[in-house]
């Protein structure tokens, strides 16, 4: 009895957690705003998640590999995150480096044609 509500609980707020994130994702103008809305449902949910798992069945061989891969999200979320931060900013101006990219706006394709003509 005690297991199901301990379980029911936190599938709840990893729902919870995600639509708040959505919701999030949704309204927030740029992808370096959006990229905070992430990280909940890439770090905190899995955790939740992990939880309800090892309430429902306890220590055993199937929480024990829900664990595992609860570890490799965790470890791999933040390097995810910052590739998707440097590709955008890649993206936007040519180079990941503060004051090596383009700040003007042009596009790389149009600096590029114009040196060929």
């Amino acid at each position: 009895m005690i297991r199901s509500v301990l379980t029911d609980i936190f599938l709840a707020l990893a729902v919870l957690l995600v639509l708040a994130s959505c919701v999030g994702l949704l309204v927030m103008r740029d992808v370096y705003q959006r990229l905070h809305y992430v990280t909940p449902v890439a770090l905190i949910a899995p955790l939740l998640l992990g939880l309800a798992v090892l309430a429902q069945s306890g220590w055993s061989e199937s929480s024990s590999l829900t664990w595992l891969a609860l570890l490799f999200m965790i470890v791999a979320g933040p390097f995810l995150t910052h590739a998707t931060i440097r590709a955008a900013r890649i993206r936007e101006t040519g180079d990941w480096r503060p004051g090596h990219g383009r700040e003007d706006g042009q596009s790389r394709d149009a600096g590029r044609a114009g040196g060929r003509s």
